[in-house]
C-alpha cells in the first residue's frame, strides 16, 4: 500500500470495526491521535499508516481487506475532485474489459477481486466507498425509498426511465429490463451506465440536463421514476417558454419541481405510472396551483403522501385517451412504513380519498398534514397514546460541584478567535429558497420560511450555534440553511471552543429579548472557563437537558391531543369506556 494513502473516520471506523462516533471520541481524548493530512475541516483524511500505527500501539491493528486495498489505492492515485473519472475508468474496465487504469497495481487488485467476488459486486463496493467518501457533496435516494417507489409503480422488469438519475439507483432497485437514464454531470452519468450494464441490464444513459436537452424526446416508457434536483432557479424557465412538455401549464420560475413532473408525465405511455419525490413545499405553493389543479383535473395526480418531515412522494398516472377523470385523491399524512398499505386501502376504495371538487379552491393545497377528517377520531386517539407511552424523558445526571469557576465573556472568545458571529439581515424579500426561522429553531424542526435568494444571507454549516433574540438555540447539523430574521449564527474554532458548550451557555444565560425590535449585545454573556474536554463534558449535560427539554414539548402536544381525540371518539361512538 502507498505511504500517502489517505483515509477518511468513517474508513477508519469501518476498517477498525468501531462507529464513527468512536473515531471521534479518539480525535477528541487523545492528542496524539494523527492529525489530518488533507481534505476538509468538516471531512478530514488522515494518513493510513499513521492511523495503522496508531491503532496498533493501542492493540487494535487492522488488515486491509482486499476492497480496501483496492479503494485506498485507487484515491492514492490523484486529487479527490477527479476520483469520480478514475472510477468510473475502473467500472468501464470491469465491464467492457477495456483498457483500464494506468498503474499495474490497481489493475491485479481489481483483477483478483472481480474472479473472486465477481465484477458487479466488486464496483458495487468501489462505489459504496466512494458515495461515503463524498456523503457531504452527493446526494443518493434512500434504499427504503428507491424500493417503495419501485414497489407502487409496478416498475420491476419493465422499461424505466430515470431523467435526473444521478447513480443509477432508482433504475438499480427497479431490475429494470431496459433502463434509460440522464444526469447532467458527465462522470456521475458514466458510473450510473455501469453499475446498470454490470448488472445485466439494457442500458442507455446520457450526460446531459433532461429539461434542457432531452435525450429521450419522443421516447415512452412504462414507468418514470424521479429523485428531481429541489429549489432550482436556473433549471431552464425562460429558454423553454412554449415548451411541448408544459401540458397542465408553465412551470413558474421558482417551481423547478412541476417542471421535472410535467416532463416525467411526458415519458411515460398513456396508463403508466410515475412516482416523483417533492419537496413537501411543492403540495402547497400559491405559485404552483394553477398546475396542481390542472393535474387534478385530468386525473393525472392521484396521490401525494409524506414520506419523511420536508419530503412527499407524489405518484401520477399518465391519463387513457378518453379516460373518465377520477373524482378523488389520495392525500395522506404518512411515513415511507406505512405509505404502501394507505395506497393500497385507496386502490380498493378509492372514495376513501378526499373528492378533488373539494381541493380545488383558491388555494389548492395539497399539503398532507394537517387536513381535516383525514382519519378516524379513535384510530387516532390509540395512535397517539402508543406514541404518549413510547417518549422517553431522563433527566441527565448531574452532581455538586465545588470550588469557584472562572468566567470569560462571549467577546472575549471572539477576539481569542475562538467564536465568530454573524447576524442575519433584518429583513428578506419574498421567494422560494428556504429558510430558518425563530420558529423553526425554537421546536429544532426543518426550515419553513421561504424568502428569495440574497448574496448576502447567512448560512448555518454543521456544528453551527443558531441562537433567536426569543432565546432559543439550536447546534445545527445536516445541510447548510439560510437563516431568517432575528437569529444570529455562532461559528466556533472547534479546538478551542466546543459547540454544544457555547450552546448551553447561551441558553442558561440572560439571553432572551422581549421584543424584537432590540437586540441584546450577546457578546458581555459570561461563559465559564473550562478545558476543551470538560467543555465536551458539559457540552453533552447541555445537549441532555435541551433533549429532555424537547421530549417534555413532544409529551404536552401529544397529551393535549390525546385529550381532544379522546372526547371526540367518545362522543362519536368510536370508542367506549374500558376500551382498547
Amino acid at each position: 500500500m502507498a505511504d500517502d494513502a489517505a483515509v477518511s473516520a468513517a474508513d477508519i471506523a469501518r476498517l477498525a470495526g468501531v462507529r464513527r462516533a468512536a473515531v471521534s471520541n479518539w480525535r477528541r481524548r487523545h492528542d496524539d491521535f494523527p492529525k489530518p493530512v488533507g481534505g476538509t475541516a468538516s471531512s478530514p483524511l488522515f494518513s493510513l499508516p499513521e492511523v495503522q500505527a496508531w491503532l496498533r500501539g493501542r492493540g487494535r491493528p487492522f488488515v486491509l481487506a482486499p476492497i480496501d486495498e483496492a479503494w485506498q489505492r485507487l484515491r492514492a492515485l490523484g486529487d479527490d475532485l477527479d476520483l469520480g473519472a478514475r472510477l468510473a475508468a475502473v467500472g468501464e474496465y470491469l465491464a467492457d474489459d477495456a483498457e483500464g487504469p494506468d498503474d499495474p497495481e490497481l489493475r491485479t487488485l481489481i483483477s483478483q477481486l472481480a474472479s473472486n467476488e465477481g465484477a458487479a459486486e466488486t464496483f458495487e463496493q468501489l462505489c459504496d466507498r466512494f458515495f461515503e467518501a463524498h456523503v457531504r457533496r452527493l446526494s443518493t435516494t434512500p434504499s427504503a425509498y428507491a424500493d417503495l417507489m419501485v414497489r407502487l409503480t409496478g416498475a420491476k422488469g419493465a422499461t424505466v426511465l430515470d431523467p435526473a438519475c444521478g447513480f443509477g439507483s432508482l433504475l438499480l432497485a427497479a431490475a429494470a429490463t431496459r433502463a434509460r437514464g440522464q444526469d447532467v454531470d458527465p462522470d456521475t452519468a458514466r458510473i450510473a451506465g455501469i453499475r446498470l450494464r454490470l448488472h445485466g441490464a439494457d442500458t442507455e444513459v446520457h450526460a446531459s440536463d433532461a429539461l434542457r436537452a432531452d435525450a429521450f424526446a419522443d421516447r415512452l416508457a412504462d414507468v418514470v421514476l424521479c429523485d428531481p434536483p429541489f429549489n432550482e432557479r436556473g433549471w431552464g424557465h425562460e429558454e423553454l417558454v412554449g415548451d411541448a412538455r408544459w401540458e397542465y401549464g408553465l412551470p413558474p420560475r421558482g417551481e423547478s419541481e412541476l417542471a421535472w413532473v410535467q416532463h416525467c408525465l411526458a415519458h411515460v405511455k398513456p396508463g403508466g405510472a410515475v412516482a416523483v419525490l417533492m419537496p413537501g413545499a411543492a403540495a402547497g405553493r400559491r405559485s404552483g396551483k394553477r398546475i396542481r389543479a390542472n393535474l387534478l383535473r385530468a386525473g393525472a395526480l392521484r396521490a401525494v403522501c409524506t414520506l419523511a418531515p420536508g419530503t412527499d412522494l407524489w405518484l401520477l398516472t399518465r391519463p387513457e385517451p378518453e379516460q373518465r377523470a377520477p373524482a378523488t385523491v389520495l392525500i395522506a399524512d404518512t411515513t415511507a412504513d406505512d405509505v404502501e398499505q394507505v395506497w393500497q386501502d385507496f386502490l380498493a376504495d378509492p372514495d376513501t380519498g378526499e373528492r378533488i371538487i373539494d381541493v380545488l379552491d383558491d388555494d389548492v393545497d395539497l399539503t398532507p398534514s394537517g387536513r381535516p377528517g383525514e382519519s378516524d377520531s379513535g384510530e387516532a386517539f390509540l395512535a397517539a397514546r402508543r406514541v404518549f407511552g413510547q417518549i422517553g424523558i431522563e433527566l441527565p445526571k448531574l452532581e455538586p460541584a465545588s470550588g469557584e469557576t472562572a468566567h470569560t465573556t462571549v467577546g472575549e472568545l471572539v477576539k481569542a478567535g475562538a467564536l465568530r458571529i454573524t447576524h442575519a439581515p433584518p429583513r428578506s424579500a419574498d421567494g422560494d429558497e428556504p429558510v430558518l426561522t425563530t420558529d423553526d429553531v425554537l421546536i429544532g424542526g426543518p426550515p419553513t420560511g421561504h424568502a428569495a435568494p440574497d448574496p448576502a444571507a447567512v448560512l448555518a454549516h454543521e456544528g453551527d450555534v443558531v441562537a433567536s433574540v426569543t432565546g432559543a438555540v439550536i447546534v445545527h447539523s445536516g445541510a447548510p440553511v439560510r437563516l431568517g430574521p432575528a437569529l444570529s449564527r455562532y461559528r466556533v474554532d472547534p479546538e478551542l471552543l466546543d459547540a454544544q458548550f457555547l450552546a448551553g451557555c447561551l441558553r442558561a444565560a440572560d439571553f432572551p429579548v422581549h421584543s424584537a425590535s432590540t437586540r441584546i449585545d450577546a457578546r458581555r454573556l459570561k461563559v465559564p472557563r473550562h478545558p476543551l474536554e470538560t467543555q465536551r463534558a458539559y457540552g453533552v449535560a447541555f445537549r441532555a437537558l435541551a433533549d429532555f427539554d424537547r421530549a417534555l414539548r413532544q409529551t404536552a402536544e401529544i397529551g393535549r391531543d390525546l385529550v381532544r381525540l379522546g372526547f371526540a371518539a367518545l362522543a362519536e361512538g368510536r370508542l367506549k369506556p374500558g376500551g382498547g
